[in-house]
């Protein structure tokens, strides 16, 4: 598949507590096999899974066993320990996404398992519409439980226009650009990248000056002041986290911390190798 990771970069590690973004497809899966990921593991963080087109099926140890479909929200949190499945359906003839993960608070990077699923209504604006999955945004909340204040929407704005939106001037905003070209904060962003504004702001403007209409992913939420340790799947607080996430994960490849996926079909993924040197920790980048 083809898969972008916008989010760790460099430069920026964090856009409030979100800490990863990969935007995927459009592929055609007739050329590509589309999505099959075996049941793989997750500690410390809930993961955000959000489709433009495709549809995928969702199976984890908590025994959920769901759809992700266009413009529908599947949240998991995997704090202690999850493992889950990912498969595109047969009914699926392009897959094209956001694959994205929110790091959980110190006091919260234990909490149980647990699972979401949250179809926002969409709200017409002049000159957008606009799909609320976490936090609020033009006059919608969405239902769905975050352990740090986020935001997580798909605005879609028609040819020329130009919206302005109330938004927390507590938080730093990102924007990821699906497709068309949008000017954020007076800057133009293409397709697959990703806009950073710090916070301040009580209003972000956006506009679409092209004959075509321009889709992209809105995420913020307060700069996240902890430092986190990500790997693999794993987001932790220290190596010695991850390197006991990983052995427990391998003992079996499941085990109590994780439980088991039923339903898959197949074997889960084994951990990839460690490298030499200690994983060093990470924090968002300074204002």
């Amino acid at each position: 598949m083809t898969v972008r990771r916008t989010l760790p970069q460099r430069t920026r590690s964090l856009i409030g507590a979100w800490c990863f973004a990969d935007h995927y497809g459009p592929d055609d899966v007739a050329d590509t096999g589309g999505m099959d990921v075996a049941p793989h593991p997750h500690i410390g963080l809930q993961t955000v899974s959000w489709l433009f087109t495709g549809e995928i099926e969702h199976r984890d140890s908590l025994g959920s066993h769901a759809l992700v479909r266009p413009g529908e929200l599947n949240l998991m949190t995997g704090g202690q320990g999850i493992a889950h499945s990912e498969v595109s359906t047969p009914l699926t003839t392009v897959l094209h996404g956001v694959q994205l993960w929110v790091a959980l608070p110190d006091e919260h990077r234990d909490a149980p398992r647990d699972f979401q699923h949250h179809a926002p209504a969409p709200v017409r604006v002049p000159g957008a519409e606009i799909r609320v999955f976490l936090g609020s945004l033009a006059g919608s909340t969405s239902p769905v439980r975050t352990f740090t204040p986020l935001l997580g929407a798909e605005l879609v704005l028609e040819p020329g226009a130009e919206l302005t939106l109330a938004v927390d001037p507590a938080f730093e905003h990102g924007l990821l650009v699906d497709t068309g070209e949008i000017r954020f904060a007076d800057t133009p962003l293409r397709p697959a990248e990703l806009g950073h504004l710090n916070p301040g702001p009580t209003h972000l403007t956006l506009a679409n000056d092209s004959t075509t209409p321009a889709r992209a992913i809105l995420l913020g939420g307060p700069p996240f002041e902890e430092e986190i340790v990500m790997w693999w799947n794993f987001i932790g607080r220290s190596h010695e986290d991850i390197v006991r996430a990983r052995e427990e994960w391998m003992d079996g490849l499941g085990g109590v911390r994780f439980g088991e996926v039923e339903g898959y079909g197949g074997a889960p993924l084994p951990a990839p190798d460690l490298p030499s040197v200690p994983l060093k920790a990470r924090r968002g980048a300074p204002r």
